[in-house]
């Protein structure tokens, strides 16, 4: 490919934004701030700092391996093809799933802000379809194409995030009221509401934790980007970076003006309720949308380039390698594309039991990246690596700071209730999650090494 058309070093920072801001923080800021009360703020920054730790680690490994696949590339090259499948085919998987949630998502919320019903089986599956034509006619014009968008999508929901922080200073300084003060009592109001106690805290930091994953996935398309071993491991922390900074502002902000839009809301956009104007609500959903469908076109380019990186490397047949004149992985985003739409509509566009499957997954590559790192430091990898600057810091305290953090956190999540539903009064083993993950994490995974091996030993990979 020609360096003009890969991804410089701003791209990547814009690209990583994209990847990272989603509807999160537009939707949800809600549940933190309600277990959190006024520690939400303090709540973030720990949750930034957990992530910048993780995604140095990972940034750490593309300095060390600068092939795509992200998780996939550097678990191979770490502990070889076994583990390296695995973790490709359970990444592949979660993202696929992951770009589905999200194209729900947007969809949804589109419908609801129009005055739709976002519950209507039909009215989403032609939105959904609509959706999927609109990135699919985006990605086959090439990677100046995805690039425009993705690059444009970001400034625009920076403008929005950045608008809700200016109006709300603007609120403040003509009223003259703050009302961060109230969040202890609307908090007690709060139906089934509990003490602020240190478990409810780190399920705080948890619940933030997720506004920051979609770090892990910047490095997918590597080979698409100019000098990814430089550029990676400062674009993405300076990233996490600058998000942090919008994030505090804009719950901030939002917690002085009006907390109690954040715990009684039903606008499908949160933030936006707690300002009384009607233009600055609209733009404000506005950049909601503009988000959710940049980050939808920021999945379109990772998730393909994760079976492609596999079939570069003589895990899957030759065939999935194969692009357009304008460098479209024409055959993965078909592939990814059907499993995207399908698994959706199986769930009947429940994101719930979608959301858990997709996130869950997330963590063994939590493990397995920052153990692969400190193996490329000691010269302890299964292949061959990039002869890059090796740093203690960086390459071995941090990774063992990042299993731990992530060990930490498997332990205090809350995995009774996020494998329960409700029924009435009654909580009950949530099924179809349960399914889900033991299929995306067990059967689809041997299903496909079968395959492989099955080609490979009749010469067809």
């Amino acid at each position: 490919m020609n360096d003009k058309n890969k991804l410089g070093f701003w791209s990547i920072v814009l690209l990583a934004i994209n990847s990272i801001i989603g509807s999160g923080i537009f939707l949800t800021p809600g549940s933190v701030v309600a277990r959190a009360g006024d520690k939400a703020l303090i709540v973030y920054l720990i949750a930034a700092i957990f992530a910048s730790i993780l995604a140095i680690s990972f940034a750490s490994a593309a300095k060390y391996v600068s092939k795509s696949g992200a998780a996939y590339a550097y678990s191979k090259a770490a502990f070889g093809d076994g583990v390296g499948f695995y973790m490709g085919v359970l990444r592949y998987f979660s993202a696929s799933v992951a770009w589905g949630v999200m194209a729900v998502a947007v969809i949804k919320s589109t419908i609801a802000i129009f005055g739709g019903d976002p519950n209507n089986f039909a009215t989403v599956t032609w939105g959904f379809v609509l959706l999927m034509a609109i990135i699919l006619i985006i990605n086959i014009f090439g990677q100046n194409v995805v690039k425009y968008v993705m690059n444009l999508s970001t400034i625009g929901k920076l403008l929005a995030l950045g608008l809700v922080i200016v109006a709300g200073f603007v609120v403040l300084m003509t009223t003259g009221q703050n009302h961060f003060s109230e969040l202890g009592a609307l908090q007690k109001s709060m139906p089934n509401s509990q003490p602020i106690t240190t478990s409810a805290l780190v399920m705080a930091v948890v619940s933030a934790f997720y506004a920051f994953t979609g770090f892990e996935a910047v490095a997918s398309g590597s080979e698409d980007m100019k000098e990814p071993e430089k550029n990676l491991p400062r674009a993405i922390p300076l990233a996490i970076l600058i998000i942090t900074l919008i994030y505090i502002g804009v719950v901030g902000i939002v917690m002085v003006i009006d907390p109690r839009s954040l715990f009684y809301t039903k606008q499908v956009v949160a933030v936006a309720a707690a300002f009384n104007n009607k233009i600055i609500q609209n733009l404000i959903l506005a950049g909601a949308l503009v988000s959710m469908f940049g980050i939808n076109v920021a999945s379109s380019f990772h998730a393909p380039r994760v079976l492609e990186a596999m079939a570069r490397e003589n895990q899957f047949s030759s065939y999935l390698t194969k692009r357009t004149k304008r460098d479209f992985p024409v055959r993965t985003f078909t592939i990814t594309l059907i499993l995207a739409i399908l698994i959706p509509m199986a769930f009947q566009y429940s994101t719930d039991n979608l959301i858990i499957l997709s996130a869950t997954v997330r963590f063994i590559g939590f493990i397995i990246v920052p153990w692969g790192v400190i193996k490329f430091y000691y010269g302890k990898s299964k292949e061959a690596i990039l002869d890059a600057k090796k740093n203690w810091f960086t390459d071995v305290l941090l990774p063992i700071l990042s299993i731990v953090l992530t060990l930490f956190l498997l332990y205090k999540y809350d995995w009774v209730s996020v494998f329960s539903i409700a029924q009435g009064k009654t909580m009950v083993m949530n099924w179809y999650a349960i399914g889900s993950l033991i299929f995306g994490a067990v059967f689809l995974p041997a299903i496909l090494w079968m395959i492989t091996r099955f080609e490979q030993r009749n010469g067809k990979a």
